[in-house]
């Protein structure tokens, strides 16, 4: 089982996370854990955390990890506030989620 690096734009909200969840869902799918790169993202809506939480709930019946890369401090209190942080670990940089 390897893992792939998936790069999140600078939103992730209703305007492209319908688009996104297939291209995620796609590396879970065909066996591999996922870092999800936040790195260059600014904004996460409710859509962009469902993609997240479905990802993750496709993932782990199958033995597989999703983790989040980069994570804005913004970002990364939302993510506590909504319990979020739970489910996935957070990494520096994708280069660190991937060793």
């Amino acid at each position: 089982m390897s893992t792939e690096i998936y790069k999140i734009g600078e939103s992730f909200d209703s305007s492209n996370a319908a688009a996104e969840q297939p291209k995620i869902l796609d590396i879970v799918n065909k066996g591999n854990n996922v870092v999800l790169d936040l790195s260059g993202c600014k904004y996460v809506s409710s859509a962009g955390l469902r993609v997240l939480l479905y990802t993750y709930k496709v993932a782990v019946p199958k033995g597989l990890k999703v983790s989040l890369a980069g994570v804005s401090p913004e970002i990364k209190d939302v993510m506590e506030m909504t319990g979020f942080d739970k489910f996935f670990e957070f990494f520096a940089t994708a280069e660190e989620a991937t060793k």
